[in-house]
């Protein structure tokens, strides 16, 4: 069995190149359904949601190779299945974003219920109501979804998110590209993930407008073709750099970044000390000497991450006062808590607040990946926990970061993955 051994080292100095974003390649990829002709995805992180996601196109019938390690080319020309392979779905929640486009292109899709990191309940509910306002038929169990369109397509409609959910917003616009009529998303989700897939499907034929603003509107066409895109940079994957830089007192300029996208991180790290100096596609981020408290609010975007809340806490633990971290988004995305407290850090919760009492140092200890970006936040507490720091389940991490380790060796961590 695979783990981290992290021990405690200077800090972090030097530069960083960000991947192609993991949540923006998963949607384009199920997406990539949709098309009749060649289609080349680059930036593509290979990461193993990425290699889960693969498999489930090819299920369907679509061609998939490599042009190299981050370049896919993908043909769905010959789209023949809409059953998704069950043990797959089980993976991963983004595998559920087939169900779209196979809606759009067959008009039938079944589904397992969709798997991935057990952070809290991420119903399908407002998928599924988007799918019965384009037309659908829905029947369920508990494990499976069946979805029909009528024989003469999907129709478009207006459809109302109770809650801007991000998954929701992009299936719901991926089945209304091939829709007859126009579609409306009311109070749609704002993420930069979902401006990357419009961009996508315009570019292969979609007629989308309004991608980033709460309202958005997918005029119907008859077919998409092909074409190529660049997957845009990993806003999380950034931040988690930008938060090793201020928790080491480190100096890191992190390249290959849109600097808008971290607006919200960029503020509180400076809010706790860090200056930040903003280049084109760069930022560099110098850590204090001593962390200042604050307190976050997970929101959906524009607001702060709640992919980022986990690391943004582990820096917290070793500021210099008391600080408060309230999840909006997730009700299990504390699990990381009870890990940062064998290392020595002080964190009450009280409903979805933490309040977190900074501690002068953390210590080494066994530890554990409940998640995905809890992982990386016990790796961020690792570079500055005194002594050594082994981390299990390392699988969670290698489903969002590619060569975490080496890019942190690179910097100058103290950071090594064995088989134990």
């Amino acid at each position: 069995m695979e783990r981290m051994i992290i021990t405690h080292s200077p800090a972090l100095q030097g530069e960083v190149s960000i991947s192609g974003a993991k949540n923006s390649a998963l949607p384009i990829l199920a997406a990539s359904l949709l098309g009749t002709e060649d289609i080349i995805l680059s930036d593509v992180p290979p990461l193993e949601d990425v290699r889960i996601i693969l498999q489930v196109i090819q299920s369907l019938g679509a061609q998939v190779s490599y042009e190299d390690e981050t370049t896919v080319r993908i043909n769905s020309k010959d789209l023949n299945h809409y059953n998704t392979p069950g043990e797959l779905m089980g993976k991963m929640r983004a595998s559920f974003l087939v169900m779209g486009p196979l809606l759009a292109r067959i008009g039938k899709s079944i589904t397992k219920l969709p798997g991935g990191c057990t952070i809290g309940s991420r119903p399908v509910d407002y998928h599924l109501k988007g799918f019965k306002a384009l037309g659908c038929a829905i029947t369920q169990d508990d494990s499976t979804i069946a979805a029909a369109a009528p024989v003469t397509g999907l129709s478009g409609n207006v459809v109302y998110l109770d809650f801007p959910s991000v998954g929701a917003t992009q299936n719901i616009m991926m089945a209304a590209t091939l829709a007859k009529g126009t579609s409306i998303i009311e109070n749609a989700a704002r993420e930069p993930e979902i401006v990357d897939l419009a961009n996508f499907l315009n570019k292969i034929g979609a007629d989308i407008k309004g991608a980033g603003t709460s309202n958005i509107k997918i005029r119907g066409v008859e077919r998409l073709k092909g074409g190529n895109h660049s997957i845009i940079p990993d806003r999380i994957e950034a931040a988690t750099f930008m938060i090793g830089s201020a928790i080491t007192g480190g100096n890191v300029l992190i390249k290959n970044i849109i600097p808008s996208h971290l607006i919200p991180v960029t503020a509180k790290l400076q809010e706790v000390g860090c200056t930040i100096e903003e280049g084109e596609e760069t930022l560099l981020v110098k850590g204090p000497r001593r962390l200042n408290p604050t307190s976050i609010k997970t929101m959906p975007y524009p607001g702060f991450p709640t992919d980022a809340q986990s690391q943004f806490m582990a820096m917290m633990t070793i500021s210099k006062g008391e600080s408060r971290v309230v999840e909006t988004v997730f009700e299990n995305r504390f699990m990381h808590v009870a890990e940062l407290v064998r290392m020595g850090a002080v964190i009450d919760i009280i409903g979805k607040e933490a309040i977190i009492r900074g501690v002068s140092a953390l210590q080494g200890a066994e530890v554990r990946a409940t998640d995905l970006r809890a992982g990386a936040a016990l790796v961020l507490a690792g570079l500055v926990a005194q002594g050594k720091t082994v981390l299990s389940e390392l699988y969670h991490l290698d489903r969002g970061y590619y060569r975490l380790e080496e890019k942190i060796q690179a910097l100058g961590g103290d950071i090594q993955r064995i088989n134990f």
